[in-house]
């Protein structure tokens, strides 16, 4: 029997409608779906290859533990109370910070494990808590924080209306969108010069948005900051900028207008390689411009100025006028009120807690990954014996991946709720896998709430689900709730814990639902939103374009856009001293991301790792030359964390004084458990990344931007 599913693909931001066949149980085909509100058809070929994960047979169905002689099943019931009793007793005896919780990136996609993993965060009660936004959101988040009064208030382009589009270190058209879902990705990207608008990229790699922009700039890594502040510059110093609109919406003008007075453009053509005459014309495209936004992604997060530029980035918007208007800078009114949730689980302050070595900073209740190895390895009060990650593998995505790898082999217990044994779940004494996103339900709580239209889709299991299996939210909160059960007084936290088991975290989506800003609230004759609703319109219900919310979002004590928060424009002194250090050279590391391995599982199915070596170094030929380096030679790239060997591809699209190696390979570790990654050649970029090289405001490690030195190596 032949039947037809409508589903959100979970694999990446975009969240692409699929249209699912299943013939007898078993997909026989994945394709876009034409009629998807969001994503009208768009796919890329990591939707389609959910099928392999699927049926890949590396993947774990049940739970196991390590023993001498390699992994055993158990069950369900025995893994959870082993867990639960050995994470307790850590706690009992080294106290509640002795436990971590890491959680991956795949976390945020599907509310089930978001939910889940906050309940747990809550029954551990340690302050060792991290998570993946500290390789690449931390910045963002805390520049909204401080610029609108809560880290949720993250402004999204308006790119259906915009007339100018000016983005900095992003690269959509492989990554689907980053805070900035797009759906469909091609149309909207070609869309802004369909319609006759402009489209202006500065990235130091000419990457594959680059195709779709009418002009892309090399900047150097790091330099984003300077360049925004010579944008700024120019908008003041020529008058672009309606200072006493900006005035009713916002505080702290002078401030920020002193601070771009120390950058004007020909200070800082020479250190960013972006030429005063370019920097000047763009700004005043930009101001001058209708409609028009700023946007900034990973590059931005990754580098030495994270919070400055994003900040920076959005303060250019507000002071030209593009901001809370459409084609311009927005925030969405997505279904489910985020915001809510987030407050309600404590995600909304920054800096309340420190790491015990370093003191870094949390955001949004999580500190900085780059902490983790220490604070696992250093003897005292607090120090990390006991570990939980969900659905992550920061030994391929945390700076030193090889520190920390050792520093998981010695601790005295982990658990990871994972679906594979990868070089970081290898560690655990216990696994235990969750449902394949096929066989369980989905709402994108986080990136509705992140999308360029206001959309909301729920997505039915397109599997029955095997017997004794366990979604994410199950495994979760069965933890929390036995968790809770070992703890003195423990008792009704339990049992309201495990009301939520049976309520369902299904019916928390409603509740998000009902209570955001087209909820019924309740009411039982509303025709307004509920979750049963969303449910009735497989392809999605469309809640139209982004609208002004200013006053909703802007939750500062004045209720005014903060343009100077004074760790911010402090920064600006750390800006003048890259200036001067840029001008020595030198070759520095980026990262790179492709479209079909943007996390590092989809190594293990075949389909996304066919084709050319995508793990190769890029080196501009000016560089090659001067080193004697040939396309296709191996090199050795070292920095001051470690040394990594690499097949070297020569290439103009990375700008002279960068190189660049993706993220997420070197499988070798898990050669016995990843059978078809182990066949994909690549180094562990992370093995030369520093946990030692953190932005300081945040404590985001600088992945961009990092020193390395290249020779020849043994063939």
């Amino acid at each position: 029997m032949q039947t037809i599913h409508h589903r959100t693909c979970n694999v990446c931001e975009a969240m692409c409608g699929l249209r699912i066949t299943v013939d007898d149980g078993r997909i026989t085909d994945i394709r876009g779906d034409r009629d998807d509100v969001l994503s009208r058809g768009h796919i890329c070929p990591k939707g389609p290859a959910m099928r392999e994960v699927q049926d890949d047979p590396d993947r774990l169905r049940f739970p196991v533990r390590r023993t001498s002689t390699g992994w055993t099943r158990v069950s369900w019931d025995e893994a959870l109370r082993e867990a639960a009793e050995r994470l307790a007793a850590i706690q009992a005896r080294s106290g509640r910070d002795a436990v971590g919780l890491y959680l991956g990136n795949p976390t945020a996609h599907g509310h089930a494990a978001i939910l889940g993993s906050q309940v747990l965060a809550l029954a551990l009660g340690t302050k060792n808590r991290f998570d993946a936004n500290s390789q690449d959101a931390n910045p963002r988040i805390y520049a909204a924080l401080q610029m609108f009064g809560e880290p949720t208030s993250l402004t999204i382009p308006d790119i259906d209306r915009t007339d100018y589009f000016l983005v900095f270190g992003a690269n959509p058209a492989a990554s689907g969108g980053s805070i900035m879902s797009l759906g469909d990705v091609r149309g909207r990207l070609a869309g802004v010069r369909a319609r006759g608008g402009r489209f202006v990229l500065f990235d130091p790699r000419r990457t594959e948005t680059a195709d779709y922009a009418d002009e892309h700039h090399f900047i150097r890594p790091g330099g984003d900051a300077a360049l925004l502040l010579a944008l700024l510059h120019v908008v003041f110093a020529e008058r672009l900028a309606d200072e006493r609109a900006v005035a009713e919406i916002a505080e702290g003008l002078s401030e920020l207008r002193a601070l771009a007075a120390r950058f004007p453009p020909e200070r800082v053509a020479g250190p960013t390689g972006v030429s005063a005459e370019v920097i000047r014309r763009i700004a005043r495209e930009f101001a001058r411009a209708e409609r028009a936004v700023a946007y900034g992604r990973v590059g931005l997060c990754q580098n030495a100025f994270g919070p400055l530029a994003s900040y920076l980035c959005d303060a250019l918007n507000v002071v030209t006028g593009h901001f809370d208007r459409p084609g311009c800078a927005m925030f969405t009114t997505p279904a489910a009120d985020v915001a809510l949730a987030a407050r309600i689980v404590g995600m909304t302050g920054t800096g309340r807690r420190r790491s015990r070595i370093r003191g870094l900073p949390e955001i949004g209740g999580n500190l900085p990954a780059a902490a983790m190895a220490e604070e696992m390895e250093t003897p005292g009060e607090g120090q990390i014996r006991g570990f939980v990650t969900v659905a992550g593998n920061p030994v391929l995505s945390v700076p030193s991946g090889e520190r920390l790898s050792r520093a998981l082999s010695g601790l005295e217990f982990m658990v990871s709720v994972d679906i594979y044994v990868n070089e970081t779940t290898r560690h655990a004494h216990l696994i235990l896998p969750p449902r394949y996103a096929l066989e369980r339900s989905h709402y994108d709580l986080l990136f509705h709430a992140l999308a360029v239209r206001n959309t909301a889709k729920w997505s039915e299991p397109v599997l029955a689900p095997p017997p004794d299996t366990k979604d994410d939210g199950e495994i979760l909160i069965s933890l929390a709730s036995r968790l809770w059960g070992k703890r003195p007084l423990g008792a009704v936290a339990e049992r309201l814990v495990g009301l939520v088991a049976r309520v369902g975290l299904d019916r928390v989506v409603d509740a998000l639902i009902r209570l955001g800003p087209h909820g019924d609230r309740f009411l039982p004759f509303s025709k307004d939103l509920n979750l049963d609703k969303v449910r009735r319109a497989p392809h999605g219900i469309d809640l139209g374009p982004l609208r002004p919310m200013g006053r909703a979002r802007v939750r500062t004590p004045s209720g005014k856009v903060r343009l100077a928060p004074a760790e911010l424009i402090g920064d600006g002194a750390r800006v003048e001293a890259w200036l001067d250090e840029a001008q020595k050279g030198g070759l520095v590391l980026i990262g790179r991301r492709h479209m079909r391995d943007n996390n590092a599982w989809m190594h293990n199915v075949p389909s996304l790792v066919k084709g050319p070596d995508r793990s190769r170094l890029f080196m501009h030929p000016d560089d090659a030359s001067r080193l004697g380096l040939a396309d296709g030679a191996r090199v050795r790239v070292q920095s001051r964390a470690g040394a990594v060997v690499a097949r070297l591809s020569v290439t103009s699209d990375v700008m002279p004084g960068v190189v660049s190696l993706p993220h997420g390979y070197g499988h070798a570790a898990a050669a016995e458990t990843l059978r078809v990654a182990a066949g994909v050649p690549g180094a562990n970029v992370n093995a030369i990344t520093d946990d030692g090289l953190l932005e300081p405001l945040t404590g985001t490690s600088i992945l961009n931007g990092v020193p390395v030195a290249v020779e020849a190596a043994a063939e």
